[in-house]
């Protein structure tokens, strides 16, 4: 077993919100996803803020050009490890 982390970087808490719900439906994610804001660097308003999606793959079944495609459709992207 191992340690696989996917994120799933989204613009806003809205997005994150929707994502994380659909990640269930979709493929089937039994945990649910963390959501984690990530402030701009430099700033402090809430406005602008991206939103993290944070979800464990510890079986390693989650495809990551599949996660991609699912982020762009609010706007986001996955980082690569």
């Amino acid at each position: 077993m191992s340690d696989v982390r996917h994120v799933l970087v989204l613009p806003d808490r809205d997005a994150a919100e929707e994502a994380a719900e659909a990640l269930g439906e979709r493929f089937g994610v039994a945990e649910e996803p963390q959501l984690v804001r990530d402030a701009l660097a430099g700033e402090d308003d809430a406005e602008d803020a991206q939103w993290l999606v944070v979800l464990r793959d510890e079986d390693g079944e989650l495809d990551a050009a599949e996660l991609d495609e699912f982020a762009a459709e609010w706007d986001g992207w996955r980082e690569e490890p």
